[in-house]
């Protein structure tokens, strides 16, 4: 199912394991994503957060040369290292409020733009994190 509209060229993609990860309150959890791209300089990687009912907030952005935590999501729980073609998030002191749906993404995503980004974003392959309480 192509979408002829969509921005990335075919060998740009990113690959999460299709997984609901349960953890316990203030642990540590490590979320996957691979990605293949055409962009061998400098990969942006992104990690979104979805909460149900609710659009995906930036948490994280990587690159090779740079990096940059949403405000709401400090490096000090929340981190990830661009290594060997993959970006895991890894999110520590778990929360209750941290159970969602986590999305890898790669350039180009479009914020402000919620329609583009679902479609960027979009993909069967997404993490679900959940919590015990």
């Amino acid at each position: 199912n192509v979408d002829a509209t969509h921005q990335c060229k075919g060998e740009d993609r990113v690959i999460q394991p299709t997984a609901d990860v349960t953890a316990a309150e203030g642990g540590t959890v490590t979320l996957g994503c691979t990605f293949e791209t055409s962009v061998t300089s400098n990969p942006y990687l992104f990690w979104y957060k979805q909460v149900e009912n609710d659009f995906p907030k930036y948490v994280l952005r990587r690159d090779t040369y740079g990096k940059d935590n949403a405000p709401d999501f400090t490096e000090e729980r929340f981190d990830a290292t661009i290594k060997n073609k993959s970006v895991p998030l890894k999110i520590q002191k778990l929360q209750v409020s941290d159970s969602a749906v986590y999305y890898c993404a790669l350039r180009p995503t479009v914020t402000g733009n919620t329609k583009t980004l679902y479609k960027n974003l979009w993909s069967k392959d997404n993490t679900i994190l959940h919590n015990i309480h």
